[in-house]
């Protein structure tokens, strides 16, 4: 049988498929359930850097003001306290045998950040952070958001020694090297990409309201090609996020050289049991192409490996898309 194991953030995962950090990964039974159909590991849902702070007495009452962003978050801070969320980080460690990795959702490097020790101490086996500064001001300059991203990851490395991920975003403008340059701070793992609440508009109503929160197929481009471009250039493990629905997907990531892949919408839609058919797909792939072992096929096609690594990038464009009227 084709052996799936793979390492990620120096862990040790059975196979590459991590359900990412969302509804699924709430509760012990949930995570209980998705190991039995057999994931390789889990990323907890994530707590928010506000709910830190304002259990912490640390989020001053001008933070939110008084709106229905400021209820919600009170109400949601009192049904989801961070005991609870410890809690969780050590009952799953007690019943799984998979990896588990705590998750906080970010913005700021403020003092929420010796909330990580605890983390450790409750025995995440890493952490991710999933940060997120939205490039909308004006007067912002892009080595100011850059910032962000070095100062969060100092500060949390200076309260663990567990692994630390981060989940970041495309929305740089040389995204190529602020990947290379977050890959060389202390941290083990960078996952492309994470996914945003996305604004819509109903017309009936004229208000704004969110658009879909599940990924599709198609957008597995956007970490193929990213991954497979920085793959080799990195001084961490990738991990490839976003519209890997499938086993083929799963095969397609590790062969652009992505250690691992996170999914979500596609077990949402098809349930727990699908990771199994997409472990069945993968197999049956290697199976087909004579390889016994991850390790034998992964980073085959990333770009300095290729035979037209131009595929890669832009030049394509003109390729494809040269007779068509746009």
């Amino acid at each position: 049988m084709p052996n799936l194991e793979t390492k990620y953030m120096g862990l040790t995962l059975r196979n590459p498929i991590i359900i990412g950090s969302s509804g699924l990964t709430n509760s012990v039974e949930k995570i209980k359930e998705l190991e039995s159909n057999g994931a390789g590991a889990v990323v907890l849902k994530s707590i928010f850097e506000e709910q830190i702070l304002m259990e912490a007495n640390s989020l001053r009452s001008d933070y939110w003001g008084h709106t229905e962003e400021a209820d919600y978050l009170t109400q949601y801070t009192q049904q989801h306290t961070l005991d609870e969320y410890l809690k969780l980080i050590r009952e799953s460690k007690n019943e799984t045998s998979i990896p588990v990795i705590a998750s906080i959702n970010c913005a700021t490097s403020e003092n929420w950040t010796s909330f990580a020790k605890k983390i450790q101490d409750a025995g995440a086996d890493a952490l991710e952070l999933n940060v997120f500064v939205l490039p909308g001001d004006t007067k912002q300059k892009g080595e100011n958001i850059e910032k962000i991203y070095f100062d969060i990851i100092n500060n949390v490395r200076s309260q663990i020694t567990i692994p630390i991920a981060l989940k970041m975003s495309y929305y740089f403008s040389g995204l190529a090297n602020i990947i290379f340059e977050l890959s060389v701070r202390k941290i083990e793992g960078i996952v492309l990409f994470n996914r945003f609440y996305q604004p819509d508009i109903d017309l009936a109503k004229k208000e704004l309201v969110s658009s879909h929160v599940f990924s599709n197929p198609d957008e597995i481009a956007l970490p193929l090609r990213w991954v497979g471009m920085l793959s080799d250039d990195v001084k961490c493990d990738l991990v490839a996020s976003t519209g890997i629905h499938d086993g083929n997907g799963v095969v397609k990531c590790l062969l652009v050289g992505a250690k691992a892949v996170q999914v979500a919408t596609t077990i949402y839609k098809n349930g727990p049991a699908y990771i199994g058919t997409m472990l069945e797909q993968v197999k049956s792939w290697m199976k087909e192409h004579r390889y016994k072992a991850v390790s034998d096929f992964a980073g085959k096609l990333r770009q300095d490996r290729a035979k037209n690594p131009v595929m890669f990038e832009r030049v394509q464009f003109m390729r494809y898309f040269s007779g068509a009227e746009i």
